[in-house]
């Protein structure tokens, strides 16, 4: 049950950088230099090209927009002064790599420059840029004369900012929260950082992780982002936000309900013209983007402020709608990721959720492969009382990550858990069909209609030992968002193949899968696990499952203690656990046998 402390904590030094992580290939890209770095403000390009190019021998130059009337101000202390832009060129043209920062605050003169230095070819360039404001001609024609490649960086993944989160604060956040703080700030990491800053993260019971439930903390830097829906002087737009603020985020028609104003519809066509509101097929309309909504309220006057705030007990009928559409679309064996932001807004505020539908969002994360989300949603329908169905999501998603049970166990939970301790002929013995599959010891003779469509495909390959078929229905269930059963399908078809080539192609597709699968441990992806690591990472924990410490594994390897911590931490990472009694299961994968 997730509970939230008064003494709820925040990063112990929230003022230390934050570490680097993921874009691997944006960094190799950069590295090699040539390149014409873009994104919105905020996205991190200056921190990626710094971290690509450290330790590198290179010159740097900075757009500032108060020397955007000087000449060559970039370049004031390269160049001598006066100069040509002629003599400009000359003078750089011996230098190896440049990193040019701010590109788009560049004053003309500089902005040519680099121009002419692109088109001379003697200087390997690293431009940054923003795209979401304007810059010279002279920039601009870098990628759009195809002087310079362009590598448009796009925001972070939802699973590199947790990655990130984790790093920076020394813990690890839910899933709740780190999905909350990624749509918030939409690869913005400046204000990433902001609002980790501001907001207080409390213990979750039975974890490791911190979670973040309240309003939004309306900062400096906050308000700044929501300035566009802040505009004085336009008061019929200004009525409709605040009329959505007030009413978010329940699902409104175009005539509202009787506790908030009427909407101006010229209006609410303006704003959704501007992309600051949404209207779908049904007429339901909201903000775009959900820092306005907090930041409206926030800015509304005492008389404004009287109207209803967003409340639990009204939001009924929108959390119905959403359970029957993630419902249908189980039963259409389709658990690809739905919108569902009321119960998401419930959750994050940290209002009470009704059982049923958190163990249906448990449920659907899980299917998914979302373990450590489906775990997430089912503690947020333990918090009011102890349902059987939240219990028993929860105990299938800790079982299917390879943790410990936490309590007594039965059904399908008890068979992952029995298959985690190796007794994978005992959980054979009491798996469903479909768990029969996974397992890889599928009935070979199942009777008609156990298994349909793309479940009985997926049995057949795996009785056949058809490794091309594996691989077919594992595609199929990853269209369908199933990719905990498309990792392990194609984790199968491995030891099917005859063509190692083949078999390699599997591995390579089953580990992707399975890092998106938030720390999943089944029989089926431990081997594929274990065949990611370092050959050098693979000693270490074997050493550490067989009970030694890192000082003794140290001794025996002749590396340094620090130097054995780091590759364990890396292969804690790649397992997906932090917990150093989880190895011996890890590193002896138990075997299946023939049913």
């Amino acid at each position: 049950m997730t509970s939230f402390p008064q003494d709820a904590t925040t990063p112990q030094d929230p003022s230390a950088p934050w570490p680097f992580t993921g874009r691997a290939a944006e960094t190799e890209l950069v590295r090699r230099g040539g390149v014409v770095v873009t994104g919105p403000s905020g996205r991190g390009k200056t921190r990626l090209v710094s971290e690509a190019l450290h330790g590198t021998e290179h010159v740097r130059a900075i757009g500032t927009p108060e020397c955007r009337g000087i000449p060559f101000a970039a370049f004031a202390h390269l160049l001598p002064e006066p100069v040509t832009l002629h003599g400009a060129v000359r003078l750089l043209s011996g230098v190896r790599l440049l990193f040019v920062d701010d590109a788009h605050l560049l004053d003309d003169a500089s902005a040519a420059l680099v121009h002419q230095l692109a088109a001379h070819g003697r200087t390997r360039l690293v431009v940054v840029a923003a795209d979401d404001a304007p810059a010279p001609g002279a920039v601009s024609r870098l990628w759009t004369g195809e002087l310079l490649p362009r590598l448009a960086l796009e925001p972070l993944r939802r699973e590199e900012s947790a990655e990130l989160l984790a790093a920076a604060l020394g813990h690890g956040v839910d899933p709740l929260t780190a999905d909350r703080l990624h749509r918030l700030c939409g690869g913005d990491l400046r204000l990433l950082r902001e609002l980790v800053r501001a907001v207080a993260f409390a213990p979750v019971d039975g974890t490791e992780e911190r979670a973040w439930r309240g309003p939004v903390p309306v900062t400096a830097a906050v308000r700044e982002h929501a300035a566009r829906v802040l505009r004085p002087g336009r008061t019929a737009e200004r009525a409709v936000l605040d009329a959505l603020a007030f009413a978010e985020p329940l699902p409104l028609s175009l005539t509202p309900p009787a506790d908030t104003d009427a909407l101006d519809l010229t209006a609410l066509a303006e704003l959704e013209a501007e992309g600051l509101v949404t209207v779908d097929a049904h007429g339901a309309a909201r903000l775009a983007h959900p820092l306005h909504g907090p930041v409206l309220r926030a800015a509304a006057g005492r008389l404004r402020a009287r109207r209803p705030a967003p409340a639990p007990d009204r939001c009924g009928p929108a959390l119905a709608a959403e359970a029957a559409a993630l419902r249908r679309a189980v039963a259409r064996d389709d658990v690809r990721e739905l919108p569902a932001p009321v119960g998401e807004w419930l959750a994050a505020e940290g209002a009470p959720l009704p059982a049923g539908y958190a163990a249906l969002r448990a449920r659907f994360a899980r299917l998914g492969g979302r373990l450590r989300e489906a775990a997430a949603w089912a503690r947020e329908g333990l918090r009011t009382r102890d349902d059987p169905e939240c219990r028993g999501e929860l105990a299938l998603a800790e079982a299917q990550s390879g943790l410990p049970p936490t309590g007594h166990l039965t059904g399908a939970a008890a068979v992952w858990t029995a298959a985690a301790r190796g007794d994978l002929d005992g959980a054979v013995r009491a798996a469903a069909p479909y768990d029969a599959v996974r397992l890889g010891t599928p009935d070979p003779v199942p009777p008609a209609g156990r298994l349909t469509g793309v479940f009985a495909a997926h049995a057949d390959a795996l009785v056949r030992r058809d490794g091309p078929a594996l691989d077919e229905a594992a595609e199929r269930l990853r269209r369908r968002g199933f990719l905990l059963f498309a990792a392990e399908a194609h984790a199968q078809a491995v030891g099917a193949h005859r063509d190692p080539a083949a078999a390699r192609a599997s591995r390579s597709r089953a580990a992707v899968l399975a890092r998106r699968c938030q720390g999943a441990r089944t029989p089926a992806l431990t081997a594929v696990t274990l065949g990611e690591l370092t050959a050098r990472q693979r000693q270490i924990v074997s050493l550490a499952a067989a009970g030694l410490s890192n000082r003794q594994i140290a001794e025996r390897l002749t590396l340094s203690v620090r130097t054995v911590g780091n590759h364990l931490h890396a292969a804690y990472t790649r397992l997906g656990t932090g917990d150093r009694d989880a190895l011996p299961r890890l590193v002896e994968p138990p075997t299946a046998r023939s049913a």
